[in-house]
């Protein structure tokens, strides 16, 4: 008879996550995740094969946690301005219970050119991230609050940018006064 799992498969994802999100591919090792998620070596492996496939996994449960965290604040938005504001709060000042920065940007920059996977992996949330960026800049322009000088889709590329330099800045002692204002700056060259 095969013995039953003796722990959650979504709150040990979890703590794998974030230990891969704070320490990156690289730097966590075996031993790390097996203490970290307090699971035996051979249920990590029976669970998630190896270290490669549960890192990618980690990887989707951050795509899910961010997207719908990021979903959720821009729909409650009353105007894009404040949509906008919403995002670039949320990559500055992180979450609590969170390691600092992205783990897409994290895991593009540390393994990206080297990693097909992971670099497929980060691509797509960079597309995901463009595309609700041009949605909020659209949104702007229909009323108003940005400039139609440019294509949504050409803002969006640019905040884009700025929001992955945010992500890298956020994971050093950077001071978020600094981060505040490269995030008002944006919102300021949007302004119609």
């Amino acid at each position: 008879m095969a013995r039953s799992k003796e722990f959650e498969e979504n709150a040990v994802l979890e703590k794998a996550m974030k230990l891969f999100w704070e320490q990156g591919y690289e730097k966590t090792s075996m031993n790390d995740l097996v203490e970290h998620m307090g699971i035996h070596r051979r249920s990590l492996y029976d669970t998630f094969t190896d270290k490669h496939t549960l890192f990618l996994k980690a990887m989707d449960r951050f795509e899910d946690r961010i997207t719908a965290r990021l979903t959720a604040g821009v729909r409650q938005s009353e105007t894009a301005s404040q949509a906008l504001r919403f995002v670039f709060d949320f990559i500055i000042h992180g979450e609590e219970d969170a390691p600092p920065g992205c783990m897409f940007v994290n895991s593009a920059v540390e393994l990206g050119i080297r990693d097909a996977d992971v670099d497929a992996k980060a691509m797509k949330a960079f597309t995901r991230t463009e595309q609700m960026l041009a949605e909020i800049v659209s949104w702007g322009q229909q009323t108003g609050e940005f400039t139609k000088r440019y294509e949504a889709k050409e803002l969006a590329e640019y905040l884009q940018n700025t929001l992955t330099g945010l992500r890298v800045m956020v994971r050093t002692s950077a001071p978020k006064e600094k981060l505040r204002r490269i995030a008002e700056l944006s919102m300021h060259t949007l302004k119609a």
